[in-house]
């Protein structure tokens, strides 16, 4: 029985299980170098775009605008640990009130994106808003003149809109870690005389270090990758840089640089990501992680209730306020739900969303498919080229994805005007298509990722039995794999569609005129004060963004 299946097995790794292993790699590369051009291409720019901007770029953009990033990302990093890490220990080792209600529920804030946290704050925390005006009627003030408040419009303000929706990444991850490696090993401490303090830092804390980097640089991307919050709020980082420089300056090349510049940060923050998930792996082999019901540290008197507040704190202010806000404001305005601008932006963003997630799903399953069928150097550089997309912002995207479709669609034209003497116009960098393709490149990790983990739950002997009953390499995909793998595919579908019609960044710098989106719809309205307006547009975006975060909390609430 054993030489029969190891015959099986040779005869498996010779024929392949695919469409054969040189053409899945040839199609794994094709999908890399789609990834890969955007940046290329921005490469390319940077340097034959000539050096006219350049010493007022370095002399009047990059200092300031670095120097804001890097305070922006260290100051929201430092909030972002300090929520995840407090309340991802609180739900995973201590009892309290409501524990397990908000151990689902901090997971809310993912579904808010941060420009419509940042529209949100605004409204709630401006002069004429209800926080200044309970102030004024409570101490009796006139006139802004007579108190100080913070104004919203400030790093500061950044920092709490950014940290309010973000902090979600690290507490995630840090939960994982405490429930599967904290919680046996704080026990054992517990019985050797530790407290619950020394214990969180000595014990907890170092054997999360790995999560909390992966977190972190999470938090760090999407930071990175903000646009409308950053530009709402009046805080000049490199991404708002490299839309400023394009769009008011007229300057591609200018704007190429910058991107470059936000390049080493990503390739930095990326490297940064890729160690922790190997010290992660490494530390998972190294404990002894069975989740069981080991006892929590029961909480009484104010502590329970300091605890409960803790963690109710959060879910308020990265999905409590933003939804109540622009929640009262949609229902003041339900006649707009069948206004045709509200029913084009719908119809954009469903049709760029479907098409950049059937892109994404057929690439991520080519990538996915070849890693099953035998790993090979060739499959194994072109999966890792491929992920890079995600770290990379939208407005990066946005220049190196322009840059070749416009000088493909000119040399087109330029053949039909020479051959049939018609016009073609901008076929792809004019259209949709150049939004599909860059958000193709940014979201198709997270297809490849979810297909990838489809695969692994199905046993290779499923394979070897199809091939040993006389089944070719495509019926056996057809027949038994795709079917297996419908969750999956669905589920990754499901992902890239949702994130699609939140994405910004790259969608308002590369849409068409008059082709709005409701992300871009949104935008407008809250770059003319109209925050109203925008409300109806951004509940849909909510709505949707509820749709996997509802999925990732059911699946916490039947987790210890």
């Amino acid at each position: 029985m054993q030489s029969t299946s190891k015959s099986l097995r040779r005869r498996y790794a010779r024929s392949g299980t695919g469409l054969g292993h040189p053409l899945l790699a040839i199609w794994a590369v094709l999908a890399s170098a789609i990834v890969l051009m955007p940046m290329l291409a921005i490469g390319w720019l940077a340097v034959s775009g000539g050096s006219a901007d350049w010493p007022h770029l370095i002399e009047n953009v990059i200092p300031r605008a670095t120097g804001r990033t890097l305070l922006l990302v260290a100051l929201t990093g430092a909030a972002t640990a300090f929520i995840g890490i407090l309340t991802a220990w609180l739900v995973a080792s201590c009892e309290f009130p409501l524990r397990r209600f908000l151990s689902a529920a901090l997971v809310l804030p993912l579904a808010i994106p941060a420009y419509l946290a940042a529209y949100a704050f605004g409204e709630l925390l401006t002069f004429t808003g209800p926080v200044q005006g309970l102030i004024r009627l409570i101490f009796g003030f006139q006139t802004s003149r007579d108190y100080w408040f913070p104004d919203v419009r400030s790093l500061g303000g950044a920092v709490l809109v950014l940290s309010s929706v973000l902090y979600p990444y690290i507490y995630l991850a840090c939960r994982s870690m405490f429930l599967m490696q904290g919680r046996a090993a704080a026990d054992v401490a517990r019985t050797l005389g530790a407290g619950p303090l020394k214990v969180f830092f000595r014990i907890q804390i170092p054997m999360a270090r790995p999560a909390i980097m992966i977190g972190l640089t999470l938090v760090a991307m999407e930071t990175l990758n903000d646009i409308g919050a950053v530009e709402f709020l009046g805080v000049q980082t490199l991404t708002f840089s490299i839309f400023d420089t394009w769009l008011n300056r007229g300057s591609l090349a200018g704007a190429a640089q910058i991107a470059c510049i936000m390049l080493l940060f990503v390739v930095a923050l990326m490297m940064v990501e890729r160690a922790a998930r190997r010290r992660q792996r490494f530390s998972s082999q190294k404990t002894t992680a069975a989740v069981h019901d080991l006892a929590r540290l029961t909480l009484s008197g104010w502590k329970k209730w300091a605890a409960t507040i803790a963690c109710l704190l959060p879910v308020l202010s990265g999905f409590g306020v933003p939804f109540f806000i622009l929640g009262n404001y949609a229902l003041n305005r339900m006649d707009q739900f069948l206004a045709p601008r509200l029913l084009n932006a719908l119809l954009h963003s469903i049709l760029v969303s479907a098409l950049t997630a059937l892109v994404a799903v057929l690439l991520g399953f080519v990538l996915a498919y070849a890693a099953r069928t035998g790993r090979s150097r060739t499959t194994e550089a072109a999966g890792r080229l491929a992920s890079f997309g995600y770290g990379v912002p939208g407005t990066v995207l946005a220049i190196g994805v322009l840059f070749p479709l416009a000088a493909l669609d000119n040399a087109v034209d330029a053949q039909m005007r020479d051959t049939f003497g018609i016009s073609t116009g901008l076929l792809m960098s004019g259209t949709g298509f150049a939004i599909v393709y860059a958000c193709t490149v940014r979201f198709l990790t997270m297809a490849e990722g979810t297909l990838e983990a489809g695969f692994q739950k199905l046993s290779p002997h499923l394979d070897m039995a199809a091939r040993a009953l006389g089944r070719t390499s495509g019926q056996t995909l057809r027949t038994v794999l795709l079917p297996m793998m419908r969750p999956a595919v669905l589920t990754a579908a499901l992902l890239v569609f949702i994130e699609t019609m939140k994405e910004l960044s790259a969608t308002i710098m590369l849409r068409p005129f008059n082709f709005n989106t409701l992300a871009t719809l949104v935008y407008e309205d809250a770059s003319r004060a109209k925050v109203e307006d925008a409300s109806v547009a951004a509940m849909i975006i909510v709505i949707a963004g509820m749709i996997p975060v509802i999925l990732v909390s059911r699946s916490l609430e039947r987790r210890p």
